[in-house]
């Protein structure tokens, strides 16, 4: 996934002096900015403590055959794919299989070293930080990891290891900051795609099986998948849409997979994440066995390195991840002091008003908890 916008942890407070809208309010506004040609589909989802008040669809899905955008809806939702690896490291860690202060390189099967930095070794905690000195040289990253059409076709390990160790075909220092690693911040969605190959490296197993085994199967996410081969019947996937360069119309963007897949690539529904989000939230449902135990949580939320990012989840004043992507934006967040989440989709990527909406959907959600104390 794209360089997510940290604009987003200020969404929620700059609206707090605003009135609160009530829900007629919040669905015409959708309405009409739909019927302005602005945005073809969005999905949202309110809870409040632990109750899913409001999951929904509006727009479109498929503009041509008018087919309408749904909470049941499948879509790629970028960047929110990364707090699935956070999970899963978390419990990766409680088995015993991995610890977080370990060189990467104990798990690895090829080596990873900052060239720049030959003397410094990366840390399993680097890498779920964005704080690896591993950078998403942009040349190869947006040339090689994308494959529009399909499923892409090379494996995750072997497209890591000709990125990152001496000798790979896209090798270069440029793939390192000229920085400690720990001592700096740095997005880097191929650093979070080495954490999930380090899950594959311990388990045995692909990314997407460890998922759907852990994560998936126990939440009944029916309708989650990483790979459109993986989709039961791919016509509930949304099409994806950009704005002509007038931007008088909206144009289809082809679906597309990632070589990377773990740091975006996750397709799933507004129904089917909202069940992810409350039981990051609430632990429910309870499952016979926790995919994480709530030691392992606190954990996973509490940043290492500074106060805006954890592993993988982000932190400032709200807890969660956000997304962007070619015809994907995409917003997952909860606010644990007045227990409320919100979770927005759009089937675009040039939707001006997207942190406008969510704005609007927060504050629905806190007219919703007033109402019921």
């Amino acid at each position: 996934m794209r360089t997510y916008n940290r604009a987003i942890f200020f969404v929620f407070t700059l609206f707090i002096l605003s009135c609160e809208m009530n829900e007629p309010e919040l669905f015409n506004y959708i309405e009409s900015e739909i019927e302005s040609g602005k945005v073809p589909g969005i999905g949202l989802s309110i809870i409040v403590d632990g109750k899913t008040l409001i999951s929904k669809g509006f727009g479109y899905a498929d503009i041509q055959n008018r087919v309408p955008f749904t909470d049941s809806t499948v879509m790629n939702i970028a960047s929110i794919s990364k707090t699935f690896i956070g999970v899963s490291m978390m419990n990766a860690v409680e088995k015993g299989l991995l610890n977080l202060d370990d060189d990467i390189n104990k798990y690895l099967s090829f080596k990873v070293v900052n060239p720049n930095r030959s003397n410094k070794k990366i840390m399993v905690r680097h890498l779920l930080g964005h704080r690896s000195s591993i950078i998403d040289e942009q040349k190869i990253y947006f040339t090689k990891s994308y494959h529009y059409g399909g499923d892409a076709p090379t494996n995750l390990g072997d497209f890591l290891k000709n990125y990152l160790s001496e000798g790979g075909s896209n090798y270069s220092k440029k793939n390192f900051l000229d920085k400690d690693p720990g001592s700096e911040h740095s997005y880097s969605n191929i650093g979070s795609a080495l954490a999930a190959h380090i899950l594959e490296s311990i388990t045995g197993k692909t990314f997407n099986l460890i998922t759907r085994d852990l994560i998936f199967k126990p939440l009944n996410m029916k309708n989650t998948t990483w790979f459109l081969s993986e989709m039961k019947d791919q016509s509930r996937h949304a099409k994806l849409y950009k704005k002509d360069k007038n931007k008088s119309n909206f144009s289809e963007i082809e679906l597309y997979g990632l070589i990377t897949y773990p740091d975006g690539g996750l397709r799933t529904t507004i129904r089917d994440l909202t069940k992810y989000l409350s039981y990051i939230m609430y632990d429910k449902p309870v499952i016979d066995q926790p995919i994480i135990n709530k030691k392992s949580k606190k954990n996973m939320l509490t940043p290492d390195f500074d106060q805006d990012y954890a592993k993988f989840w982000d932190t400032k004043d709200y807890i969660g991840h956000g997304g962007g992507d070619p015809g994907v934006a995409t917003s997952m967040y909860f606010d644990p002091v007045n227990q409320i989440g919100v979770i927005l989709f759009t089937n675009t990527s040039t939707y001006d008003n997207f942190y406008t909406l969510l704005k609007k959907i927060y504050k629905h959600g806190e007219a919703l908890k007033n109402k019921r104390e």
